[in-house]
C-alpha cells in the first residue's frame, strides 16, 4: 500500500508542477481558423456596407425631393438652376413665399453618403428637374425626377 500512495504523490506533484497553457501549435492553428473566418466574412460586410450607401443616398434623395415640393407649394416654381439646391437652405433672394429652410441641417445642404454634393438639373431629362448624385467612382446612381421616378 505504502509504494501506491508514494506512486500517487509522485505524479500528483509532476501535475502540479507543470504549467498549464496552450502549445504554439494549438495558438497557431487558432489563428488560422480565425484568419479563414475574417478572409470568409470581410467581402459580405463590405458588400452589405456599399449597398447601404446607396440606399442612404436614395432615402436622401427622395427627402430633398419632398423639400423641392414643398419650395414649389410656397413659391409656385422649383428652384432655378442657378440657385440649385442652396435655395431650400437659404432664401435665394427675397422671394416672398419662401418659408425655409426646407432641408433642416447644420451646415447647409447634406452631402450625399461618398462626400459628394447632390446634384439638381432643371429642366430635367424627363421631367421637370432631375436630382441625382455621383457614386465613388464619378457614376451617376440613384437619379430621381420631380416624380420620384429613378431615372437610371
Amino acid at each position: 500500500m505504502l509504494w501506491i500512495s508514494d506512486m500517487w504523490r509522485r505524479r500528483t506533484a509532476a501535475w502540479r508542477g507543470r504549467e498549464g497553457g496552450f502549445t504554439l501549435v494549438e495558438l497557431l492553428v487558432v489563428l488560422a481558423i480565425l484568419g479563414l473566418l475574417v478572409a470568409l466574412a470581410t467581402p459580405q460586410v463590405l458588400k452589405y456596407l456599399a449597398k447601404s450607401k446607396v440606399d442612404t443616398a436614395r432615402i436622401e434623395m427622395a427627402n430633398i425631393g419632398t423639400s423641392l415640393d414643398l419650395f414649389l407649394i410656397d413659391n409656385g416654381r422649383y428652384p432655378t438652376q442657378q440657385e440649385g439646391l442652396q435655395a431650400l437652405v437659404l432664401n435665394p433672394g427675397g422671394l416672398p413665399g419662401w418659408h425655409g429652410p426646407y432641408v433642416k441641417t447644420r451646415s447647409g445642404m447634406p452631402l450625399d453618403p461618398w462626400g459628394h454634393p447632390y446634384q439638381y438639373r432643371i429642366p430635367g431629362q424627363s421631367a421637370e428637374y432631375d436630382l441625382f448624385t455621383v457614386g465613388p467612382d464619378n457614376q451617376a446612381i440613384g437619379a430621381v425626377d420631380s416624380q420620384g421616378v429613378a431615372t437610371r
